[in-house]
């Protein structure tokens, strides 16, 4: 499923890398500011990796989303700050947004029910664009979602 994601974000990028985990060559990153942060954990991982090697935006996306269309991403990167209104994992995010999104999650409780570790909330906040999908976009969590 991690090679759905890098397919679709192969076109519109300089760099694919891979959050939490390796898988078939991709540079692979940690979450920051500490694991068990979620999804939002990733994406400042994302963030701080981006600044560092001198990248402007990152386009994020999960794993589990198979067919994201071209169209989407393309109209996240021009809206930038900007996410899916539909799933927001979805996004496409300043890498200069790295130390404010550091500093909220240095503040969070791993692994708890904390609203710090929303990505819609922190996108509200941080004033990013919603985005509608042009279709539902499909979310596989299990085969039978796979086989669907």
């Amino acid at each position: 499923m991690i090679g759905w994601a890098a397919d679709a974000l192969a076109p519109w990028c300089d760099a694919v890398v891979v959050v939490g985990r390796e898988w078939d060559g991709l540079a692979s990153i940690t979450d920051r500011p500490a694991p068990g942060l979620g999804p939002l954990g990733g994406i400042a991982g994302a963030l701080v990796h981006a600044g560092a090697h001198g990248f402007g935006t990152v386009v994020t996306i999960g794993c589990d989303m198979p067919d994201v269309p071209r169209e989407l991403i393309g109209r996240l990167l021009a809206a930038a700050p900007a996410y899916c209104a539909d799933v927001p994992i979805l996004g496409a995010w300043p890498a200069a947004l790295a130390p404010a999104l550091i500093g909220r999650l240095s503040a969070a409780v791993p692994g708890a029910k904390d609203g710090r570790l929303s990505i819609r909330r922190w996108a509200t906040e941080i004033g990013a664009t919603p985005v509608l999908a042009p279709a539902p976009l499909a979310n596989v969590n299990t085969p039978a979602d796979l086989v669907a």
